[in-house]
């Protein structure tokens, strides 16, 4: 599914689209562009492996899906994300990565990303639209803030792997 966004910046109007990269059983159904969105999605996770389509792949095996926004044939920013349902929240929209472009940050693009994720959720029937980040984060904060977003909650982890 492709679908186009306007936005405004404040002295122009930025398009872009929003590509599914997996469809409605986790498939990839566009592999270039995921090949692609990989320099983009190091820029949050530069510890993913070598193999990335690999490890791509078996994420979405997992039930996850994957969107990014392209502008000028270029992808500027990726959403990974997957419908969960636990007893605290009911069925939530939990996005495992959204990252912009570093160099494309403020203009739209995360904004395109939570906005594609926010009607997937209403679609879904979702009462929640979830993600964690990490805590040194701070304008990743300013930013889900700005979208509305709280933080009802702790995420406590435990490493199991060394």
């Amino acid at each position: 599914m492709n679908i186009g966004f306007s936005f405004r910046r404040p002295t122009e109007t930025v398009r872009m689209k929003i590509i599914s990269i997996t469809n409605t059983i986790h498939d990839i159904v566009e592999i270039e562009w995921l090949k692609q969105s990989e320099a983009v999605h190091r820029q949050l996770r530069p510890a993913l492996p070598v193999e990335y389509v690999g490890r791509m792949r078996s994420v979405f095996g997992s039930g996850a899906d994957m969107v990014v926004g392209v502008r000028d044939g270029k992808v500027c920013g990726i959403a990974v994300f997957r419908i969960i349902e636990n007893t605290y929240s009911g069925r939530e929209l939990y996005c495992d990565d959204l990252v912009t472009d570093e160099t494309l940050r403020s203009t739209g693009v995360g904004h395109a990303l939570i906005d594609h994720m926010e009607k997937l959720a209403i679609d879904c029937d979702c009462d929640y639209l979830t993600l964690d980040s990490g805590t040194q984060r701070h304008q990743a904060h300013k930013f889900y803030f700005r979208e509305g977003m709280t933080i009802p909650a702790f995420h406590f982890s435990k490493p199991l792997k060394k």
